[in-house]
């Protein structure tokens, strides 16, 4: 069969949809108007998809087609993955074009959502409508689950995965957000990859707190409760968990080793080879090297008094971390109460999600995932690492053996930076890529 090409007007049609402020964060302000219309949008830019696909609304916000296969078949579905939920905007960013406008220019689509998740959300979409445009259908059960609450904890995709499990479906393969097809890598590793997530770590957020005798500022004593919640944030610095190279890691250096020429090639294999150096160098580079090896922990609120002279009765900080594969949340809060060593401050578990186990790079899942980067981007090699952020993806894992991370789009550093930033941004080029990707990925999925 030959492929089918890309239609004309992707780009209006991602702009159309960064039209729709589908903002989950502000559901309450903004109502569920934008989030109905985009689901209507989906079914006139898509009609193929909405006529040869079976289609549940499931909870107000998941949406899950089934392409069946073109035969019967007891081969285990594959499952892509998206969401069409955007973070807010800061109204005093400083945009080059508004976040909701949906811009097209030099060869750019400008917006939020371009890149998280919409784009990717596109690609999927556009690779389904093409492929039956051309009378094609998949060997096994395709399904297209996407979440329009990703950004506010992803109970619809919560609800989906429930929903296999009752039905007794374990996916061959799922395929979410995640990497991307990145410039260097590594400082020193030329050339682009395809960094796919093979983990996810998990999220783990407390709330600090305690209490104290209020009164006037004048007269304070030795330890108020904004004192003590200060203290105790402070003993929760960077080295609070010790770090660890998981197998993904090593995986990631060792190949990147194959394509980096000179002196640095042999550093790589070496620490292929040697996860405790590794685990203690990439520790002590910081920043996002030190977060793929050990448990992070950031303070992001503090709250506590009514005044500026008026001591108050209590204080509190909310403390997010994001923890390292082979742990367990419950291990990371016995820990911070050890470093804490208060027993006046009490910690409560906001939010706990489990990190992941590692999807192998041996099978034939991320084998295929490889395959089809030859033909949307030859040269590019398939490049493990573990996932820093939560994605939807996560409530398969649970169950399912292998669940990538991985948009099928090109990013410089700079679009990375623009995810929840501002001038957030993708180009056309690289939506035509990444239809032709995960086109690949359904002709070659026999």
């Amino acid at each position: 069969m030959t492929a089918a090409s890309v239609r004309p007007g992707i780009d209006e049609r991602l702009a159309r949809m960064i039209r729709l402020p589908t903002v989950s964060a502000e559901l309450d302000e903004r109502g569920a108007g934008p989030f109905e219309d985009f689901v209507a949008l989906l079914a006139e830019l898509y009609p193929l998809v909405h006529a040869h696909l079976e289609r549940e609304r499931i909870t107000d916000h998941g949406l899950l087609f089934r392409w069946a296969a073109r035969e019967e078949s007891s081969d285990p579905p594959l499952v892509l993955m998206a969401h069409y939920d955007v973070v807010p905007v800061d109204e005093s960013d400083d945009w080059t074009h508004p976040p909701f406008d949906g811009v097209i220019a030099d060869g750019l689509v400008y917006g939020r959502g371009a890149l998280d998740d919409k784009g990717p959300l596109i690609v999927i979409l556009e690779a389904v409508e093409n492929l039956l445009a051309a009378g094609f259908a998949p060997p096994r059960d395709v399904y297209l689950s996407f979440g329009g609450n990703e950004e506010t904890y992803g109970e619809a995709a919560r609800t989906i995965a429930s929903v296999f499990r009752a039905r007794g479906i374990v996916p061959w393969l799922v395929v979410d957000e995640g990497g991307a097809v990145v410039d260097a890598p590594l400082p020193f590793v030329p050339g682009r990859a395809a960094m796919i997530g093979v983990g996810e770590k998990g999220v783990l957020t407390v709330r600090l707190s305690a209490r104290g005798d209020g009164g006037h500022a004048s007269a304070p004593p030795s330890r108020t409760a904004v004192r003590r919640v200060a203290r105790a944030v402070e003993r929760l610095g960077p080295g609070t968990f010790r770090p660890r190279a998981p197998k993904a890691i090593l995986t990631m250096l060792a190949r990147l080793a194959d394509r980096t020429p000179g002196a640095p090639r042999h550093l790589l294999r070496l620490l292929s080879a040697a996860p405790l150096l590794t685990a203690r160098l990439f520790a002590m580079l910081g920043g996002e090297p030190a977060a793929l090896v050990r448990t992070t922990i950031a303070p992001t609120m503090q709250s506590g008094g009514t005044a500026a002279n008026v001591l108050p009765s209590q204080a509190s900080a909310t403390i997010n971390l994001r923890v390292a594969l082979g742990e367990t949340t419950q291990q990371a809060v016995l820990r911070v109460r050890r470093r804490i060593r208060d027993p006046l401050v009490r910690v409560e578990v906001l939010e706990a999600s489990e990190p992941s186990p590692e999807s192998p790079t041996d099978n034939a899942a991320f084998g295929l995932l490889a395959t089809a980067l030859e033909v949307s981007h030859p040269g590019v090699p398939a490049v493990p690492y573990v996932m820093m952020a939560a994605t939807d993806s996560r409530h398969f894992h649970r169950f399912c053996p292998a669940v990538y991370r991985f948009a099928p789009l090109d990013m410089s550093n700079a679009q990375r930076a623009s995810i929840h930033g501002v001038d957030e941004r993708v180009e056309v080029a690289a939506l035509e890529r990444g239809e032709r990707f995960h086109r690949a990925l359904l002709e070659r999925l026999g």
